[in-house]
């Protein structure tokens, strides 16, 4: 069906469409790198997107979409953070994600609570993780050293106005968390027991309904006892998470694998290193749950 003069382009389709007009391009030439690139996207499906009677949802699909966002000399997740909430499949049809209680995430109820002490989750259920990249540095010394996290978030209501953060903190001293982009810290909490921490934070305005952010953050470590893994756990379904690991080269680990512990379902995959000494584990359309990478040394 031909697009009217009044149809109205959805964010993405016409982002998509004015980055093609920019680059110069020509759907056919996208479809030409894209399949180069060992994610083929035809010609029909391309015009579809950019005409907003379909986008992006499966993971093919999104893969295609990073490599489109590359040729079109966009940002990573520039066109992804457009993206409308996937259509529902199945016997998932009509239902509305929920998310998982914290006592599923966070089992000991004593470590949650004084963690949580004076921090307020009340947006959670109210954002959709549409990206999450995280990387970690291991030292010479085997001892966790940084990390950095960036978050691109949709607001599915109106009014909301920040994340909160629960973390591992159980190093002497605690590690530093440092807002680096479109956040400030509200409250931070830890459970000076266990070394569970949590952090509210804060964007610099409410988003309205279908309004993206990216959102970055650090943590320093001085960390002094070996590290043998990195996870992220979250209540909420995530439609793209990416853990990187990088080991200094004089401090190698004998083995890797990345692994996921998603409803009932465990899964454990092995990983090797690449030329700069880094192990990824990248998880597509993940529902609540926890995933990561862990090592032997």
């Amino acid at each position: 069906m031909p697009e009217s003069a009044g149809t109205r382009l959805s964010p993405f389709a016409e982002s998509l469409r004015r980055a093609i007009r920019q680059r110069g391009a020509t759907l056919e030439r996208l479809a030409d790198h894209l399949r180069r690139q060992g994610t083929p996207v035809s010609l029909a499906t391309l015009s579809y997107w950019q005409s907003g009677r379909s986008q992006p949802e499966r993971a093919v699909s999104l893969a295609a979409l990073r490599n489109a966002e590359r040729y079109l000399g966009l940002r990573g997740g520039e066109l992804a953070g457009l993206l409308d909430a996937p259509r529902p499949r199945g016997r998932l049809a009509h239902r509305t994600p929920t998310a998982e209680p914290m006592s599923k995430m966070w089992p000991d109820a004593r470590s949650r609570l004084r963690a949580l002490d004076g921090v307020a989750p009340r947006d959670e259920t109210r954002l959709t993780r549409l990206s999450i990249v995280s990387r970690v540095e291991i030292g010479p010394d085997r001892a966790e050293r940084h990390q950095w996290t960036r978050h691109i978030l949709r607001a599915e209501e109106d009014g909301v106005s920040g994340i909160v953060l629960l973390f591992w903190a159980d190093d002497q001293p605690p590690p530093v968390l440092v807002p680096t982009r479109n956040l400030s810290v509200v409250a931070l909490n830890r459970d000076e027991d266990s070394g569970l921490a949590a952090a509210e934070l804060q964007f610099p305005r409410p988003l309205s309904r279908h309004e993206t952010i990216i959102v970055e953050y650090e943590i320093e470590q001085v960390g002094c006892f070996p590290a043998t893994n990195y996870e992220r756990r979250a209540r909420m379904p995530t439609r793209e998470l990416l853990i990187e690991v990088r080991f200094d080269p004089a401090a190698l680990p004998a083995r890797c694998e990345q692994f996921s512990e998603i409803g009932d379902k465990q899964l454990v995959k092995p990983l090797t290193w690449d030329d700069s000494h880094t192990v990824h584990a990248l998880g597509l359309d993940l529902g609540p749950g926890a995933f990561g990478i862990r090592w032997e040394w």
